[in-house]
């Protein structure tokens, strides 16, 4: 099977980690990928928001499968173009990839389909903003309500702080304020089938303690074994399957990866937020632990064929810790120089925000790249992913130091 991988950051490296584990990829090749992808796979210069170069790309390879990473072209209808030219393709159409574009066209699917998520509301002036805020009260939960990089929304008890945020965006849904311990679990779907992955818990504010800004995440877990043992049963059963069945109802079935963001209150897991692919860094830790071939469980879900499958997964754990280049989650300063990258044997190096200089490699975006640990337990994963991001040299770059600190005390007491 030729596989073409469109996206070049940490959660397309992982993908091509688990693409090329899968026996039947005879070759694998991303667009744009990054020096670390470069590694494993054959790269090609792209524009991932040129519909049409990454047709001709699918052509001039004769791939068998298209996955689309991020969610850019995916929102922009890459998967609908390639799939009019007859390619297989794992990724939503335009309308569908519209439950990650527009949070309020998710807020309306999820009421239609009877899913579990905060109140809220869409606002398009001050004055409708300024009603929400005081009719919520802090902590207020402002989104916007259009795709931002992982960086539009904002968690805040200053009310000026979250007025601002909200009168930055064009069009922004305010909600309720969702408490409890938050869970990512993904769904891969093939339009009428969707199967439940093992759920993973990202650290998205910057620094430890959660304190500082919101970010695309620093880092992520799995197993949770703190997590009801019952939780991606409940999940397929009340929100997946429902969400697949009223995008197949409107006439636009989602075909691929389904990103559920859950908190599990007081009073019964509610839905933070969906995307329309792969999570980062949650697709770090998850890839490395599916023993499932990914290659072929995605073509099932791309050709409509996922009936009956279910997922094997290894019994070890994994943690993945990101290195940040400095300044990051605001104007990071790029440019500088990454080197003694590690050799671990229980360790997986997933490259993002890098790029080629010389013989070296340089920091190219916030996130620059990840370390995911494997280890019998969390405690075990941590010390490998810690050791690893340890060595790494970038002036001024940090990471957070208690990814899965909590979780592997806890699990180390039972």
């Amino acid at each position: 099977m030729k596989v073409l991988l469109i996206g070049s950051g940490g959660r397309e490296h992982a993908l091509a980690f688990g693409l090329l584990a899968d026996s039947a990829v005879t070759q694998l090749h991303c667009a744009p990928g990054n020096p670390g992808m470069g590694e494993i796979a054959t790269l090609h210069a792209l524009d991932v928001m040129d519909n049409e170069a990454t047709v001709n790309l699918a052509n001039a390879l004769e791939v068998d499968l298209v996955v689309i990473g991020p969610e850019a072209p995916l929102v922009n209808g890459v998967a609908d173009k390639l799939r009019a030219a007859g390619f297989t393709t794992f990724g939503p159409s335009k309308a569908a990839a519209q439950l990650e574009g527009s949070k309020n066209f998710a807020k309306e699917v999820m009421n239609d389909a009877g899913v579990p998520t905060a109140k809220s509301f869409l606002c398009q002036n001050q004055i409708e903003i300024e009603k929400a805020l005081d009719f919520f009260g802090a902590p207020f939960v402002v989104k916007d309500d259009g795709l931002a990089g992982g960086k539009g929304v904002v968690v805040t008890k200053d009310r000026d702080e979250a007025l601002a945020h909200a009168l930055a965006c064009k069009r922004v849904v305010i909600e309720e304020f969702l408490d409890g311990p938050e869970i990512s679990l993904f769904g891969i779907s093939d339009g009428k089938n969707i199967i439940g992955m093992q759920p993973a818990q990202d650290f998205k504010r910057a620094y430890d303690g959660d304190s500082g800004a919101n970010t695309g995440g620093m880092g992520a877990y799995s197993p949770l074994s703190w997590a009801p043992s019952e939780i991606v049963e409940q999940v397929q059963r009340e929100v997946l399957a429902p969400m697949i069945a009223e995008m197949a109802a409107r006439g636009t079935p989602f075909v691929g990866l389904l990103y559920a963001g859950i908190a599990l209150t007081n009073h019964g897991l509610r839905i933070i937020e969906f995307n329309a692919r792969f999570g980062d860094p949650e697709t770090q830790v998850l890839i490395p632990r599916l023993r499932t071939p990914l290659a072929t469980l995605l073509y099932k879900a791309a050709t409509r064929d996922l009936a009956g499958v279910t997922l094997d997964w290894r019994d070890e754990s994994a943690v993945a810790v990101v290195l940040a280049a400095p300044g990051y989650p605001g104007q990071p300063l790029l440019g500088g120089e990454v080197t003694n990258l590690p050799k671990i044997h229980c360790a997986e190096i997933f490259q993002a925000g890098t790029t080629k200089s010389g013989s070296g490699i340089v920091a190219s975006g916030g996130r620059v790249l990840s370390i995911t640990g494997i280890g019998s337990d969390l405690t075990e994963a941590r010390n490998c992913a810690y050791r690893g991001i340890s060595q790494i040299k970038l002036e001024g770059s940090f990471y957070r130091t208690d990814i899965a600190l909590n979780a592997s005390v806890a699990e180390k007491g039972n």
